[in-house]
């Protein structure tokens, strides 16, 4: 058919409106398949939906459209459907001769406002249950409708599906051999299948039928249009066409739980109908891909008829690798029934029965567990590098057991794990990267050559002796038969040997020995265990199953996988309960100081962290972009060991000579210019602040202050009596006496915008001092950040610093550089902030980075400013320059310069600051980025440069939502920090941007 010869032009469009409804509005062309679709615009600013046939087009299905509207507005009022207009004669249904003297049929349909499925960004679970949810009720409106069309041959049901195994020609070998499975299982079942509820639905929620509200934080499905493809079919085929929305998700299943939970929810499911939804949702793909084939040779102009081809096989082949069984595991779940159908048979036959350890390992008649903790939060497993070490681990192993010689060494079931590090255990799901680390078995950490016994009489279905197999080594797999069910014994970790003489088929005795453990080099060199799991299924797996799962799924999984320990109910081995977020969050409340508060809307809880990712207490990796105390990456083993072994000898005052204070004090005057060549140690950057200002009062003999709106220097009373963010943000009383603000040096929505405004700026200083001397006072001290952090990392205008040193010195001051966040290497072009300014401080201020999470700072002067402040009273900080502090801030200094980290900050830094400059020009909702190194800033602004506050709010938690945390500063709250441990690399730059982009691109984003 040449589509030319059929298709209506908007210009058309509107004359028909005009002829039969007496309306004149503007035309606009909408999708659809059979019909031609336009939305007219009245004068009045009324909309309508115009639909117009193609030629002699079956009267009665179109009167099967209408009545089954009618129907839905009689029967349920709260149903938003669209209304009929009748035509200017007072017909439903309206035909005309079009210019080829063919008959059509035409009709007019309110419009319903709101935004359509596939314009929504993001469809996340709450919306995906609200389409669902308004689909179910939907069907059960349609209860009880009837038609003689509603019964019909018709290609897109999914029950008539079977046709699409006359075009197996049209696709290439992979292409049809995932068509071919799919058609096979669905013939197979036809006999059950037949048998299902049936009803009028629907049958068509695709992306351009779904009508979603104006909402953007919590949008809801209002409405389901377009009743062209309602049809009598099996309940079950509406809800797979539904999850057709869920074709442009990396994990199609996890998205599609909440839609079928929805439907669920407004029309109860039965457990019959969801074992045939897998197959039925890949039969309506494989309708669509064949359609889009057949269509590609028929309507070659037809581009609304093959524009969903490639986003159909994409999801199809991602359909297909998901087991049939586990996704009718996870429908069920969704749906209330516990996952697996044998579940409490199991249970319930394990209660029934009593089974001993020393049934598993006869010859070591044991039946008492000692506990081995190796969950994320285990102090036992200790450091990443620790438990990497496996010789340590083995000897750990061994001093456990030499103390419970009576007790096997055992646990982990549901054990979150943080050793599971290679990337063959992540996945990118649909809110960023996933991590397997949930355990689904329990290890019985034992000898190598123990033998290990059955429980029960099976027959082995999986028999794996393959050396290279660096999960479980040698592994079988027993099939047991009790009752009316099976289920399964998994043995994992066995030596080669033992299952080399097993074949798939053997008939194992209860009491048989199956194996004996095998040895490191036999498993991947991991210290000699049993793995043993408890299985109900096999889903599709054939030389192995998965020993640990997603915790996302976690509830699926623990019905596949039920506690081994079920069977043997010894204490011991019961899965570890956590405290929960809640109760965590509750005691917080109850006895904690209101004033501290949590990061993001939902708080993390935190147990671990590794280089630039931290980790919740699942195993949950995050990259951290943010945590700049963590400077060479959280708990860098060479840091942790430094301190670990200081603190096992002495940790004493600084009043006792001892190396360590003075190894450190060298390590860090090679990073400092000559003239800066005393040092006093302190505990925080607050500390070091405080003792700058003490020492510039000393030197002096004045009180005031100079420094820079939103400016913070710490949390001591003297610290925030000189922080503009802190007196003039919330519940602050304004500057004291002795404090002189001027105006934040921002170019970009600063007093002075734009370039070489560094001169206005050093106006302000000016105009400080001239207020100071007006009062009759001088200078003390001028203090700044050489990048404004909370400011929200402000980079100071070209010659600011150098010329209000000049003037500070001019008149007596000091000059304080605060590079409590700005130092030790983060700027990549320089290791402290003043470098880039070619300026060099009285007083240096040093804290978070120099510690790497542990409390020490400094305070760097010249020697003048410390003979002043050297005056007979003694300065003491009892924990300052101790020799465990020492220690770690020494190796903190060796590492940046031993692992280059420096460099790594200008390099990653610099690609970083370009990728984002670009990404601005793509979202210009991105005014300004700025920073040095690994100290960057992201404004967000609209087009009047009005900070957006809510948007990069709403940026920072969607992030986090992705795996990657973030955090605003500013003082409008409209600034992204970026200032991650400076190990990040380009990778994790790449990921960021990945994700910035995606996030920027969400409706909210643009909501100004």
């Amino acid at each position: 058919m040449n589509y030319n010869s059929v298709k209506i032009t908007t210009t058309e469009a509107e004359k028909i409106l005009l002829n039969i409804y007496n309306l004149k509005g503007k035309a606009t062309k909408l999708p659809g398949e059979v019909d031609f679709n336009f939305r007219v615009k009245i004068e009045n600013s009324t909309s309508y939906i115009l639909k117009i046939s193609r030629p002699h087009e079956d009267l009665d299905c179109i009167d099967f459209q209408q009545k089954l509207l009618k129907y839905i507005v009689k029967k349920d009022s709260n149903l938003t459907v669209p209304k009929i207009i009748v035509d200017s004669k007072g017909n439903n249904i309206s035909q005309i001769i079009d210019g080829f003297g063919k008959t059509r049929k035409v009709r007019l349909l309110t419009w319903i406002s709101g935004r359509i499925w596939s314009s929504v960004n993001p469809q996340l679970d709450n919306l995906r249950f609200s389409l669902g949810n308004k689909c179910g009720l939907l069907t059960r409106t349609l209860q009880g409708f009837e038609h003689p069309k509603a019964t019909r041959n018709f290609d897109w049901d999914i029950a008539q599906s079977l046709w699409t195994k006359k075009h197996l020609n049209l696709f290439n070998f992979d292409e049809k051999e995932i068509i071919t499975y799919f058609q096979h299982k669905f013939e197979n079942n036809v006999e059950s299948y037949s048998k299902l509820r049936k009803s009028v639905v629907h049958n068509d929620a695709n992306d351009n039928n779904i009508i979603v509200s104006e909402n953007l934080i919590n949008p809801k499905v209002e409405a389901i249009i377009d009743f062209g493809d309602a049809i009598n079919t099996q309940i079950i085929n509406d809800v797979a066409i539904t999850l057709y929305t869920t074709i442009n998700e990396n994990n199609p299943l996890a998205a599609a739980l909440p839609i079928v939970k929805g439907y669920h929810n407004s029309f109860p499911l039965k457990e019959a109908e969801l074992e045939h939804l897998y197959t039925a949702v890949a039969m309506r793909l494989i309708i669509s891909v064949t359609k889009s084939a057949i269509n590609k040779i028929k309507e070659p102009d037809n581009e609304y008829l093959q524009i969903s081809e490639k986003p159909a096989w994409e999801i199809l082949k991602r359909w297909h690798k998901i087991p049939a069984d586990f996704a009718l595991y996870s429908f069920r779940k969704a749906c209330g029934f516990t996952a697996h159908p044998n579940e409490k048979k199991l249970n319930n036959w394990i209660l029934e029965n009593n089974f001993q350890l020393s049934e598993l390992f006869p010859t070591i008649q044991k039946n008492k567990i000692q506990p081995l903790d190796l969950s994320v939060s285990s102090k036992w497993i200790g450091h990443q590098e620790a438990f990497n070490d496996l010789d340590l681990f083995e000897y750990k192993i061994n001093k456990l057991q030499a103390k419970n010689p009576s007790k096997i060494i055992a646990g982990g079931y549901l054990e979150p794990r943080p050793i599971y590090t290679s990337e063959d255990f992540d996945t990118i799901g649909n809110n960023g990267r996933e991590s397997r680390t949930i355990h689904l078995g329990v290890d019985f950490w034992l000898p190598s050559q123990t033998p290990v016994h059955t429980l029960f009489n099976g027959e082995i279905v999986v028999c794996y002796n393959n050396a290279g197999n660096k999960l479980y080594g040698g592994l079988i797999i027993l099939k047991h038969t009790i009752q009316n069910f099976e289920f399964y014994t998994l043995y994992g970790h066995l030596s080669i040997e033992s299952v080399s003489n097993k074949k798939i088929g053997d008939t194992i005795k209860k009491g048989d020995c199956i194996g004996y453990l095998g040895n490191r080099k036999e498993n991947g060199s991991w210290v000699p265990h049993l793995h043993f799991q408890v299985l109900l299924a096999l889903l599709d797996f054939k030389n192995d199953f998965p020993g640990v799962a997603n915790f996302n799924e976690i509830e699926v999984w623990k019905s596949i996988c039920p506690n081994p320990n079920l069977l043997f109910k010894t204490k011991g081995l019961q899965t570890k309960k956590e405290t929960s977020n809640t109760e965590l969050i509750n005691f917080r409340k109850q006895y904690l100081g209101k004033s501290l508060s949590l990061q993001y809307k939902t708080p993390i809880k935190m147990v671990r962290g590794a280089g630039q990712y931290l980790m919740d207490e699942i195993g949950t990796k995050y990259l951290d972009t943010v945590n700049n105390v963590a400077h060479v990456g959280h708990e860098h083993f060479s840091v942790v060991k430094a301190g670990q072994e200081q603190m096992a000898l002495i940790n004493t005052n600084s009043r006792y000579l001892h190396e360590n204070i003075n190894a450190l004090t060298s390590e860090l005057l090679k990073t400092l210019p000559p003239e800066l060549n005393v040092l006093h140690f302190v505990n925080s950057g607050s500390e070091a602040n405080e003792l700058a200002i003490r020492m510039a009062k000393a030197a002096t003999g004045e009180k005031d202050i100079i420094a820079s709106e939103v400016g913070y220097h710490g949390n001591s009373n003297m610290c925030v009596a000189i922080s503009s963010y802190k007196f003039d943000g919330k519940g602050g009383d304004g500057a004291p006496e002795h404090t002189h603000v001027f105006p934040i040096p921002d170019n970009f929505r600063g007093k002075y915008t734009g370039n070489n405004t560094g001169k206005l700026y050093v106006h302000e200083v000016e105009k400080c001092i001239v207020n100071i001397h007006n009062k009759g006072r001088n200078v003390c001290a001028f203090i700044i950040e050489p990048i404004i952090s909370c400011g929200g990392q402000i980079e100071l205008p070209e010659d600011f610093l150098a010329q209000s040193y000049k003037l500070i010195r001019k008149t007596g001051g000091v000059c304080i550089s605060d590079e409590v966040q700005t130092g030790c290497g983060r700027m990549g072009n320089t290791f402290w902030g003043f470098q880039l300014h070619n300026v060099v401080p009285d007083i240096v201020t040093i804290g978070k980075p120099l510690g790497n999470g542990h409390p020490i700072a400094a305070v760097a002067c010249t020697q003048e400013i410390a003979d002043k402040f050297a005056n007979g009273m003694e300065y003491f900080n009892t924990f300052g320059g101790n020799p465990v502090s020492c220690a770690i801030a020494s190796e903190v200094l060796k590492t940046i310069k031993r692992e280059n980290l420096q460099e790594n900050a200008l390099k990653v830094g610099e690609f970083l600051k370009n990728e984002l400059k670009l990404l601005a020009k793509d979202f210009p909702i991105i005014g300004a980025i700025r920073g040095q190194g690994l100290f960057l800033g992201i404004e967000l602004v609209d087009h009047n440069l009005k900070p957006l506050a809510a948007q990069t709010d709403y940026l920072a938690n969607r992030m986090k939502d992705h795996k990657i945390l973030m955090s605003v500063d500013g003082p409008d709250h409209n600034v992204l920090k970026i200032k991650p441990p400076i190990v990040f690399s380009k990778e994790n730059t790449e990921e960021l941007l990945f994700y910035l982009r995606k996030i920027l691109s969400e409706d909210f984003m643009h909501s100004i």
